[in-house]
């Protein structure tokens, strides 16, 4: 579902710059190349799948927000507020630490940090 509003957001731009288009074409080729990686390493199953389909689906949900944000943020109540600049910045802002805290520490993904118990005495 997400490579599909990817490429429904990367259409409707009523932009004239021809560097914001191209800007945002980059947007909605790269998230929808993450997305079909995601899906792919799903599909393949090998060892250790889980972590890089975490990773893309969520650089690709990143990208699709940040593109939805450049584009259509200068119409958004809140987002209308913010320099150009935290349309591009914020979605990464907030996702990146999101997917390293999970990279770390989901017990699926097989990396918990378990704090030893003090009962073993």
């Amino acid at each position: 579902m997400t490579d599909q509003g990817i490429v429904v957001l990367g259409i409707p731009i009523p932009s004239s710059s021809p560097i914001f288009l191209s800007i945002i074409a980059i947007h909605v080729a790269a998230g929808l190349s993450c997305t079909v990686a995601g899906r792919t390493v799903r599909r393949r199953q090998r060892p250790g799948w889980l972590p890089l389909h975490v990773t893309g689906m969520a650089i690709a949900y990143i990208l699709l927000l940040t593109a939805f944000y450049v584009d259509n943020g200068p119409h958004l109540p809140l987002w209308r507020s913010l320099p150009p600049l935290a349309h591009w910045l914020l979605p990464s802002l907030v996702g990146v630490p999101i997917l390293v805290w999970v990279r770390r520490y989901h017990p699926l993904l097989g990396r918990v940090h378990a704090v030893p118990s003090r009962d073993a005495t």
